[in-house]
């Protein structure tokens, strides 16, 4: 459906947690994908995340200002090639302060964009047989919120609840150039991708397949 026949609306799932469908301009998503594919290059790569129990996570994921691996923060990129992972761009802090704006306006009851500070990014590419499960964003020492960004590919991205990965949950489509921001009581929400419809990508976001989310963190570190 046409969004211009069919506008979205900027939603609140939760408190402190807002959908803001196409908050990124074409313009501004090729912009993100032609730099989310030279951070790719390194000097950490893209790479498949092993996790303890020894699975390895369908999603790939490259990491700006601290490279995140289950379940801790680190300077170098020790389960990978122990490089130092790549500074923490400005231009994202200034990213995820125009966000904590679209998402929450005036209100500064969930996160002060003027305060906010980001200083990690998990980047993150789903194929079409990518999934991500129920998890917390939880290995931060700061509370506030979390600024996710889609590209690509359309996502059902399943919000829950803060005590278990079952329900109450809420089900949201996330197209290409959508914002999504969860703080306040949301912050520590389980939350996961149970499904990536593939082939969706519009081709103007400079991704002919697959999805880029982008998440901005504080970490407090």
């Amino acid at each position: 459906m046409n969004d211009t026949l069919f506008p979205r609306e900027r939603t609140v799932v939760a408190p402190g947690a807002v959908h803001v469908p196409g908050w990124l301009s074409p313009a501004r998503q090729r912009e993100l994908v032609d730099a989310c594919r030279s951070w790719a290059r390194g000097p950490v790569p893209l790479r498949h995340t092993a996790l303890p129990g020894g699975g390895v996570m369908s999603v790939r994921t490259v990491c700006l200002g601290w490279h995140w691996q289950p379940y801790r923060y680190s300077r170098t990129a020790d389960d990978v090639n122990g490089q130092r992972v790549a500074p923490f761009p400005e231009r994202l802090v200034d990213l995820g302060r125009e966000a904590l704006v679209a998402a929450y306006g005036k209100d500064r009851t969930y996160g002060d964009a003027i305060a906010y500070a980001p200083d990690a990014a998990l980047i993150n590419f789903y194929d079409g047989a990518a999934r991500m499960g129920m998890h917390q964003d939880k290995e931060e020492r700061s509370g506030a919120p979390v600024v996710s960004l889609s590209i690509g590919d359309t996502c059902v991205f399943r919000f829950g609840n803060t005590e278990n990965r079952g329900r109450p949950y809420t089900d949201v489509e996330l197209l290409s150039g959508d914002l999504f921001v969860f703080g306040g009581p949301s912050r520590f929400a389980y939350h996961g991708v149970p499904r990536v419809r593939a082939g969706t990508a519009d081709p103007a976001s400079g991704m002919a397949s697959g999805r880029l989310n982008i998440t901005l963190r504080e970490t407090g570190l």
